[in-house]
């Protein structure tokens, strides 16, 4: 027997998407809520919202094999990859090269939890996934957890889309990734701030910062209330779960030196600090993001900013430490 799992079909069986779009047949991911599209008044998040990183099908299945068709728009730059899983372990992965997108990847013979994770860049259209097999519903994981961030959290240069800081995070701790990582995009969008809100969530993580400071989008009047009012607008969304917010990674060239409105990485650290530690609440943690990826990791950043993918696996081995006693029932410090 087929099984047809396209995301309109078998909405169950995906996850990591905010919506889906749907145009002749075939759906497309986002990750900010499509009804908020008209309210993002920035091509440039948009462009990065409708990449799919971190969305994947999860399933159980007895399939001896899958089948992806559809149609991908690539960053020329970039590597793109489709990941197969299989109970947890990569089972293959797969290169992929602009235009139309026909892969078929065999299975193992039996019944097995299997995931395919989208690539993370480019754009992908899903015209059709099958598995030749049975399929039920793939074990609930054990929280639900949304990271917003920059192009750190979405992680083009990683190995794969499983190999991810957050995608080696959730694997780790058996979390339901929600990826809201927007390449160059992270400057506290309300659009951002009102998906994280509405998507259910036990556990939120904030990687704030870097482009902020790169981009020049805030001064050191407004960087820290924007900062309080996103968590604010997350905490109200999500009274009981925990929040960690992460300042910025190292990044040498930035450290010390201030941007056209005078930030530097080092302030910008210490205003997010100021915020967290301004906020009566016992559920805010603070992550030091030099702890991550610091000064004795720098031959890991080959452009001084964005790790390579070995900085991304030891920033998902290093935060699935710092992030899992979160959910714990007497939260550890975290810096």
């Amino acid at each position: 027997m087929t099984t047809e799992l396209r995301p309109d079909v078998r909405p169950d069986a995906w996850r990591g998407a905010a919506g889906w779009e749907h145009r002749g047949g075939a759906q497309r991911a986002w990750r900010i809520l499509p009804e908020l599209v008209g309210r993002a008044f920035s091509p440039e998040l948009l462009a990065k919202a409708r990449e799919a990183a971190g969305v994947r099908l999860d399933v159980v299945t007895d399939a001896d094999s899958v089948r992806i068709e559809g149609d991908l728009t690539i960053e020329l730059d970039r590597d793109h990859r489709i990941d197969v899983l299989v109970d947890g372990e990569l089972h293959e992965r797969v290169d992929l090269a602009h235009g139309p997108l026909g892969l078929t990847v065999a299975l193992p013979g039996g019944e097995h939890r299997v995931q395919v994770w989208l690539p993370q860049v480019g754009d992908l259209w899903i015209r059709s996934v099958q598995v030749a097999g049975a399929v039920s519903a793939a074990p609930v994981a054990a929280a639900r957890w949304t990271t917003y961030g920059s192009s750190i959290t979405q992680c083009s240069t990683a190995a794969g889309p499983s190999e991810t800081w957050p995608a080696v995070v959730a694997r780790a701790l058996d979390w339901d990734l929600t990826c809201l990582g927007f390449g160059g995009q992270c400057h506290l969008d309300p659009v951002a701030a009102r998906t994280i809100a509405a998507i259910p969530a036990d556990i939120v993580s904030l990687c704030l910062g870097i482009n902020v400071q790169g981009g020049a989008t805030m001064s050191t009047r407004t960087f820290g209330p924007q900062v309080a009012g996103l968590i604010d607008q997350v905490r109200e969304a999500h009274p009981e779960a925990p929040i960690a917010v992460m300042t910025p990674i190292v990044s040498p060239p930035r450290e010390s030196t201030p941007n056209v409105t005078g930030v530097t990485l080092e302030w910008m650290r210490e205003a997010i600090a100021e915020v967290v530690a301004g906020t009566a609440d016992d559920r805010l943690h603070l992550v030091d993001g030099p702890s991550i990826i610091g000064f004795d990791d720098v031959d890991l950043l080959p452009d001084e900013l964005h790790p390579d993918a070995v900085g991304y696996r030891l920033m998902g081995e290093r935060l699935s430490a710092v992030l899992g006693p979160l959910l714990a029932a007497e939260p550890v410090s975290t810096v």
